[in-house]
C-alpha cells in the first residue's frame, strides 16, 4: 500500500495530465462529427481485422470437421443421383413424364488409414468394415478415379486390393468404346497398362481411359487415367501405358461402392445351362 501511495505521489502530475487528455479526447469525439467518424472507422478497422484473424484461425481448426461433413454430403448426393432416373407413360394419347427411383449402387464413405504403393502386390486399409455393411468385391474409388476393390474384411476395417497390384485386372475402355483389360506391371506407381485393345482401335496420346462396366464390381464410366504411350509395333497384345488420375501415394477419403444387383448377376453367370 505504501508503494502505491508513493507511485501516485511521484507521478501525480503526469497522471493528472493523462486524465485531462482523456476528458479532452472524449469531448472532441462526442461533439465533433469528423473526429468521431474517424475514431469509429479506426476502431472498426482494428476490431474487424482482429475478428477476421480469429475467424481464419477458427476455420483452420475446423477444417477436419468440415471435410468430414462434405464427404458425408457427397456420399448422400452420389446415392441420390444413382436412384433418380426418368421414365414416361401415355394416358389417353398424352405423354406424362415421371421420376422413377431405381438404384443399382450405394456409396459408403471411408478413410484410408494405411497405404502401400511401392511393392509388387499393394494393399490399402480403410476405417470401415463389415459392421458398416461392407463386403468383399466392393469397388473403392475417390473423386479422381478408381483405387481398387475390397478383398478382406474385419468388423471395423477393410483391406483394399490396390490397382497397383499385379493380380488386379479391371475391365476398362477407351472413350470411343473399345474395351480392354487394365493391369499393372509393377514398375511405376503412377502408370498402369491397358492390354487386349483391338489393333484397329483408334487411340492417341491424351485419350481418357475409364471403367468399362463389364463386371459386377465397378460401375461403368469411373475415371482411370490418360494414355501417355502406345505400343508402336501394333503387336497382338498392344500394350498402352496409362497415367493414373490418382496419385496413389497420397490417398485420403474414398467411397466404397456396393452393386445391389451383384448377387443376381453372379447367380445367373454361374448357373448351368438347361
Amino acid at each position: 500500500m505504501q508503494q502505491l501511495i508513493y507511485f501516485f505521489q511521484k507521478f501525480k502530475y503526469f497522471l493528472f495530465f493523462l486524465f485531462l487528455q482523456f476528458i479532452a479526447l472524449t469531448l472532441i469525439f462526442n461533439n465533433l462529427n469528423f473526429q468521431n467518424s474517424k475514431y469509429v472507422n479506426s476502431a472498426n478497422a482494428l476490431t474487424g481485422g482482429l475478428y477476421h484473424k480469429v475467424s481464419d484461425m477458427s476455420d483452420y481448426f475446423s477444417l477436419k470437421a468440415t471435410n468430414i461433413q462434405l464427404i458425408e454430403e457427397n456420399t448422400l448426393l452420389r446415392n441420390f443421383l444413382n436412384q433418380k432416373t426418368n421414365t414416361s407413360f401415355t394416358v389417353d394419347s398424352i405423354v406424362i413424364d415421371t421420376v422413377k427411383y431405381y438404384q443399382k449402387y450405394t456409396y459408403t464413405s471411408a478413410k484410408v488409414i494405411n497405404n502401400s504403393y511401392s511393392k509388387a502386390f499393394n494393399f490399402l486399409t480403410i476405417n470401415k468394415g463389415s459392421i458398416a455393411g461392407l463386403s468383399k468385391e466392393m469397388a473403392v474409388v475417390n473423386s479422381k478415379g478408381i483405387i481398387g476393390f475390397i478383398d478382406n474384411l474385419s468388423p471395423n476395417y477393410g483391406r483394399i486390393q490396390s490397382i497397383l497390384n499385379k493380380n488386379t485386372k479391371i475391365n476398362a475402355r477407351l472413350k470411343n468404346g473399345y474395351f480392354g483389360t487394365l493391369q499393372w506391371n509393377g514398375l511405376d506407381y503412377n502408370t498402369v497398362q491397358l492390354i487386349d485393345i483391338p489393333r484397329q482401335a483408334p487411340v492417341k496420346i491424351g485419350d481418357t481411359i475409364e471403367t468399362g462396366g463389364k463386371s459386377a464390381i465397378f460401375p461403368e464410366g469411373i475415371l482411370i487415367g490418360t494414355v501417355i504411350e502406345i505400343n508402336k509395333d501394333n503387336a497382338v497384345d498392344n500394350v498402352i501405358n496409362v497415367k493414373l488420375f490418382n496419385d496413389m501415394a497420397v490417398i485420403g477419403p474414398v467411397y466404397v461402392i456396393k452393386n445391389l444387383q451383384k448377387v443376381e448377376i453372379k447367380r445367373l453367370e454361374t448357373s448351368g445351362n438347361e
